[in-house]
């Protein structure tokens, strides 16, 4: 009896999480709609994350005696061109697993 008790934890583990999964998040089941979220999402994310790390670059680069540092060079040569290249990355990854889970089905 205590032998069975054992082996039912694993088998719920397996049935949990079927596939790959990156950073514990599984790569299968996403639908159209979660396909595009997460692409414009991690373009998001990125394009906040790399404008912060430009501002602060530039603040720094202003700080050591350099004037007249226009502050949009930021965003707009920076940290907009970032996220279209995440974007234009992600939207083929995640749109290829939407395939691939439909073509499986």
């Amino acid at each position: 009896m205590t032998h069975v008790a054992q082996d039912l934890p694993r088998a719920g583990r397996a049935a949990r999480r079927p596939g790959r999964t990156v950073f514990g998040f599984p790569l299968r089941g996403f639908g159209l709609f979660s396909s595009f979220l997460l692409s414009f999402a991690s373009a998001l994310f990125t394009f906040c994350v790399v404008t912060m790390v430009a501002i602060f670059g530039l603040l720094i680069y202003r700080a050591n005696g350099h004037h007249g540092v226009d502050m949009a060079i930021s965003y707009r040569d920076i940290g907009f061109p970032a996220s279209l290249v995440v974007l234009a990355i992600a939207l083929p990854f995640f749109l290829t697993l939407w395939v691939r889970a439909k073509v499986r089905q």
